[in-house]
């Protein structure tokens, strides 16, 4: 197989370079070589590429600057996914995209599920909606995947700033009413590939596979639980830190306003993409203590 990868030096972009080279040759694109905001020069690589599979790891994802820059945003996460969707259906390609838990406002008791009405409250939530249904519309082959909390070994994420500002602080305020299911960049990868191997095992049965699934690993913490669990793991391994385990302050929402609207809950129910490819995914904690361990072992903490 031939895949297009977008987002290549992203978080997930990175681990896809390694889970699909088993699949087949990868043209992967960084934000320059492959620039979502200049899509004429991006029509002519992918149409001389010809790829079987465009996989978009791609995206806007400054949720709070997206409030000042919704133009920019839009282009990126919208039109640009559009534009692919489109691509891939003139090439008869799969198309892989991925979405999120901001696409719902975060108000509902319990997990969402994939046909729960979308109401995104922020900027960033609405044009990753909007790409949503213009993939849905191209009528392309697709897999959109909706994740939440994504983090890894490379790039900025939440898991690196609470080791930062555990170093620097002596108390950290982290909310605590906002809940979730962290979600490693490792994992998001490695699902899409074990999809995409399916697919081209059964091309029979294709359309059956065609539509958006929610992936993010089992059980769920806040913020506040998670920024715990980060420096409970470093401290047993015996790092040492200003703030420690009892100095990570719960604190509601309200106490640290942001830009964009955050959903209370992003709990998101993974039945369905287990049942259609026949996965089981781990608790968050298992790859969260992977990537910690890896980040001693390097010591780059």
């Amino acid at each position: 197989m031939k895949i297009f990868l977008l987002g290549a030096n992203g978080q997930v972009g990175w681990e896809l370079q390694r889970s699909l080279a088993p699949l087949g040759a990868i043209m992967a694109c960084n934000r320059h070589s492959g620039n979502l905001e200049n899509l004429d020069d991006l029509s002519t690589l992918i149409r001389d590429y010809c790829p079987e599979i465009i996989v978009n790891a791609a995206a806007y994802t400054a949720v709070d600057n997206a409030e000042s820059e919704p133009e920019k945003a839009y282009q990126i996460n919208t039109k640009a996914v559009d534009f692919l969707a489109q691509e891939a259906k003139q090439l008869n390609a799969w198309f892989i995209h991925y979405s999120t838990d901001y696409v719902f406002d975060g108000d509902k008791k319990g997990v969402y599920l994939e046909n729960d009405t979308p109401n995104p409250q922020s900027v960033y939530g609405q044009t990753k909606f909007a790409a949503e249904e213009a993939i849905k519309k191209s009528q392309c082959q697709h897999l959109i995947f909706r994740t939440a909390w994504v983090y890894s070994l490379r790039g900025a994420n939440f898991v690196k700033t609470i080791i930062r500002l555990a170093k620097e602080r002596e108390e950290l305020k982290i909310v605590t009413d906002q809940i979730g299911a962290p979600t490693s960049a490792e994992l998001i990868a490695d699902v899409t590939a074990l999809c995409l191997y399916k697919i081209a095992q059964n091309k029979n049965t294709l359309s059956n596979l065609i539509g958006l699934y929610h992936l993010t690993p089992e059980g769920e913490t806040s913020w506040h639980g998670f920024a715990q669990f980060i420096i409970a793991e470093l401290a047993g391994m015996g790092v040492e830190f200003r703030a420690n385990f009892e100095n990570i302050v719960p604190i509601s929402t309200s106490e640290f306003p942001l830009p964009a609207k955050r959903p209370a809950n992003s709990l998101l129910e993974t039945k369905i993409i287990c049942r259609t490819f026949n996965l089981k995914l781990p608790q968050w904690q298992f790859h969260a203590q992977r990537l910690l361990k890896e980040l001693f072992s390097q010591q780059a903490i």
